[in-house]
């Protein structure tokens, strides 16, 4: 069962129909969908880079590795040089990928 109970028709001249295929295109969303944002006054935003997912795991793993030299760090009272140098290399290479993807 449907759980939209209302259809509506829509004629769109080119210049309309050309931009609603931009959006589309842009956004990542159908057509109903983006006409649905649109009359609800929901923000569209661009999909995201399909590089996004693949940039969010290796985040995840930097973050993880940063949070395991802060954690060694705390539990033996000290932290030498070649740890710090670590972490600055790990966030180094998270804000190089950041900016290639964005």
């Amino acid at each position: 069962m449907r759980k939209r109970e209302h259809f509506i028709g829509l004629w769109l001249d080119d210049r309309e129909y050309k931009h609603l295929l931009k959006q589309r295109t842009i956004s990542g969303l159908n057509a109903s969908t983006l006409i649905r944002h649109s009359i609800m006054g929901i923000n569209i935003q661009p999909k995201p880079p399909d590089t996004y997912a693949a940039l969010l795991r290796e985040l995840s793993a930097i973050g993880n590795n940063v949070n395991q030299i802060a954690y060694w760090a705390n539990a033996t009272k000290g932290i030498g040089k070649a740890e710090i140098a670590e972490a600055a290399a790990l966030v180094r290479q998270a804000w190089r990928m950041l900016k290639e993807t964005l």
